[in-house]
């Protein structure tokens, strides 16, 4: 009598559990009444014929956060869950991630500064409004470009602005000059140094990480030679408010570093929040460059990135 019981548990289980049968269906099946089905089910699972677990991806993205954090001695890690490891989907999520922890954390008096590419304009185009007083937002580098790839730097900046109910300070600006004589008597200009001191007063600042691959934004924009380009591909990891350094953090080039307006790396160590929103295969090496010389102290990723960054990809 009792093998027959066991039989039957473990039959309406297997039914139920793995055909998913409903009871109604297993009484047919099994010629026994429903409530019966009920009974064998709980037999099953007291028995330990039927064992549930259950899964929570956002346990598992909040550990894995929490290994990257420790690793890389990061105040906080966002990891948005991807489904596929590509690029523009990976930038999907993460800058949806990063919208809402900007609705989350931005109070009255903020100063936020922005910084451009197709990332911003991503995290850009998801923020929701937030009736904030005070809040200022500032471009954190100049985005005025040579050539007609859109960089969407004022855009992204207004869409900021309008977010949280301010005016926008734009840096109207090429992001690298030709020389360090004409950049610095630019920024001998009043308007702009209100913009660049501004712009280290951000308690917030939100940027991305370039890459030092042929396809890189900041390389189809006119501003490198063919040299420089091949020196930062050569030593580079990647670039903040365009400013490259290798895989130490370090600045690649200071005549480079000299020539580029904005805001300096080492300004975004002192932010309260200096917030790095990236993921991708490519911008792999940059991210890991960008953590290893401490630019960042919050970093919003995805879950493959952050495995990588681990060295458990």
């Amino acid at each position: 009598m009792e093998q027959d019981k066991q039989r039957l548990s473990i039959e309406a289980a297997r039914l139920y559990y793995l055909s998913d049968y409903s009871q109604q269906d297993i009484a047919a099946r099994l010629g026994v009444s429903r409530p019966t089905v009920s009974r064998l089910l709980q037999h099953a699972k007291e028995q330990g014929y039927v064992q549930i677990s259950i899964v929570d991806p956002q346990e598992d993205l909040d550990a894995l956060g929490e290994r990257v954090k420790k690793r890389y001695k990061l105040d906080q890690v966002l990891v948005s869950y991807s489904p596929i490891n590509e690029y523009r989907e990976i930038q999907k999520h993460i800058s949806r991630k990063a919208a809402d922890y900007l609705h989350e954390i931005v109070k009255d008096s903020d100063i936020i500064g922005v910084t451009w590419g197709t990332t911003m304009h991503a995290v850009a185009l998801q923020l929701r409004d937030k009736p904030v007083r005070g809040v200022e937002v500032v471009q954190l580098k100049g985005g005025v470009s040579h050539s007609q790839v859109n960089t969407y730097a004022a855009e992204t900046v207004h869409l900021f602005a309008e977010a949280y109910h301010t005016l926008a300070r734009y840096l109207p600006l090429p992001v690298i000059f030709d020389s360090v004589e004409l950049k610095e008597m630019v920024e001998r200009d009043r308007h702009i140094q209100r913009i660049i001191q501004l712009g280290k007063q951000a308690n917030i600042a939100i940027f991305t990480v370039g890459t030092v691959h042929e396809d890189a934004l900041l390389f189809r924009l006119g501003y490198l030679s063919e040299e420089e380009q091949q020196l930062l591909a050569r030593v580079g990891a990647g670039d903040i408010c365009s400013r490259f350094f290798d895989a130490k953090g370090r600045i690649c080039s200071e005549e480079i570093n000299n020539r580029t307006v904005g805001i300096d790396l080492e300004a975004l160590r002192d932010k309260e929040r200096s917030i790095l929103v990236a993921g991708g295969r490519k911008k792999l090496a940059a991210i890991r460059a960008a953590l290893v010389g401490g630019y960042a102290n919050t970093l919003v990723t995805d879950q493959f990135t952050a495995q990588a960054l681990l060295g458990t990809d």
